[in-house]
């Protein structure tokens, strides 16, 4: 089985009277979803904060967009993405859950909502008693197959970034109590830092990715019999590593983050799966 992930894409208005601002926007996004969706993948995952405030155009164009390919698209909510309207008006112009999980044969895929609804002032994370309590369940449930857990926000004091302020689920929820219940391998994906980063404690792994305004890439998950490789996938085109630069200068609510990159070990890992006994 095979995963494509994407981090924050930002899709966003813009001012059309810029000059060379709409051909830019065209160029950047519309090559960067076509490259997304032309990947090997079974599944295609946005990580969260794939529009920048969460508008009602912002979201018919950026899914029109995906919708040009027949492929299945998962939209993780992030905090971007409800600033705009209700988490109830998203997921009814979406058609997207709010979290939910895919059992399959090769893995226990979870998919979180850890985003605040039209909190303009604290874009951190937060679950409710509800979700932690699914969460839980789907944990102890997927025993010892491989479980891959998808949100926007790191758990705290994990990736790079997730120990500022705001910058993870909220330090007072104990993320750990949940996980640590997990008997087999265990992987953690999420963005909202902005940058490429990979963290492996308590027998967790967490995987998280750079927005592409900064960072354009994707990254590919190989679920195989033996092991589970992450791969950073790079956009070489010139015509998007032109564009973005031009997106920056005119983008509200968002900033270029330096060193979005990381290191080489930030991008890619192999995890090697726990195999069944002889007896």
């Amino acid at each position: 089985m095979k995963l494509a992930l994407l981090g924050d894409l930002h899709y966003h208005e813009i001012d059309t009277t810029i000059p060379g601002l709409p051909e830019a926007k065209a160029a950047f996004y519309q090559n960067v979803l076509e490259q997304f969706l032309n990947l090997d993948a079974d599944l295609y995952i946005s990580l969260g904060d794939l529009t920048n405030y969460g508008l009602t155009s912002e979201l018919q164009e950026v899914y029109e967009l995906l919708q040009r390919h027949d492929k299945q698209f998962i939209h993780v909510l992030g905090n971007h993405d409800l600033y705009g309207q209700s988490r109830q008006e998203i997921l009814e112009l979406t058609g997207q859950q709010r979290y939910h999980v895919l059992d399959t044969e090769e893995a226990v895929l979870v998919f979180l909502d850890t985003a605040k609804e039209m909190d303009f002032k604290d874009w951190g994370g937060w679950l409710e008693f509800e979700q932690l309590e699914w969460l839980e369940h789907r944990v102890i449930e997927s025993k010892e197959k491989p479980l891959l857990v998808f949100g926007h926000h790191p758990v705290y004091r994990t990736t790079a970034g997730s120990e500022r302020d705001k910058g993870s689920i909220h330090p007072s929820i104990n993320m750990w109590n949940i996980l640590n219940q997990n008997k087999g391998i265990g992987i953690y994906f999420n963005g909202h830092t902005h940058m490429d980063s990979i963290v492996q404690q308590q027998e967790w792994s967490f995987v998280q990715l750079s927005a592409c305004l900064d960072q354009p890439g994707f990254r590919l998950v190989d679920i195989g019999e033996e092991s589970i490789r992450i791969s950073a996938v790079d956009i070489t085109d010139p015509i998007v590593l032109e564009s973005a630069p031009i997106l920056h200068k005119h983008m509200k609510h968002f900033s270029p983050t330096l060193n979005a990159r990381g290191k080489d070990e930030d991008r890619e890992l192999v995890v090697q799966l726990l195999k069944a006994p002889l007896f």
